[in-house]
């Protein structure tokens, strides 16, 4: 990893996500996001967009403002690093960046407009310092101040892991 001016977190633990059914068969591809982009992905970057708690990943899933919809709730277990800390105010001011800035919900518009979101830009540039991925709070409506998301760029090979919880090979 290049050298930068916060320290990486490393994360171990469980983590969850709830996404399209369309996605049920292939719940480490990414592709949803690599097709459309994301607050933290441009269109054409895989990303998995995982929360940290069960409750948070349901509300990440109907932040659009429409009622939830049919989805496909799993689990990870992960070990993960490096991973960008962006709910720490001294890592955010590091990048020049605020809360409210990561946090802006015009990113869409800006990125139809300029082809690229600040926080998208953000995101190259960690993905080119070596980071895995990074934590940020949730934006998704009514989620509570200390809910957090995990955006995955890597999960697999080096000192990152993502398995999904299949044992008994539930999504085939």
């Amino acid at each position: 990893m290049a050298s930068s001016p916060e320290p990486a977190l490393r994360w171990r633990g469980l983590l969850y996500r709830a996404l399209n059914p369309r996605w049920a068969a292939e719940p480490l591809s990414g592709e949803g996001a690599r097709r459309h982009g994301g607050r933290f992905n441009r269109p054409g970057r895989p990303a998995l967009y995982t929360s940290t708690h069960i409750l948070t990943a349901l509300r990440e899933a109907g932040q659009v403002g429409e009622p939830l919809q049919p989805t496909t709730l799993v689990s990870y277990s992960a070990d993960l690093w490096p991973i960008f800390d962006a709910t720490d105010p001294v890592a955010q001011s590091s990048r020049g960046l605020t809360a409210e800035a990561l946090a802006a919900d015009d990113w869409r518009l800006t990125m139809m407009r300029d082809g690229v979101a600040p926080t998208q830009t953000l995101a190259e540039t960690l993905i080119g310092e070596g980071y895995a991925g990074l934590l940020t709070p949730s934006y998704a409506r009514g989620a509570r101040p200390d809910a957090t998301n995990l955006v995955l760029w890597r999960w697999g090979g080096g000192q990152t892991r993502l398995t999904l919880n299949d044992h008994d090979h539930r999504l085939g």
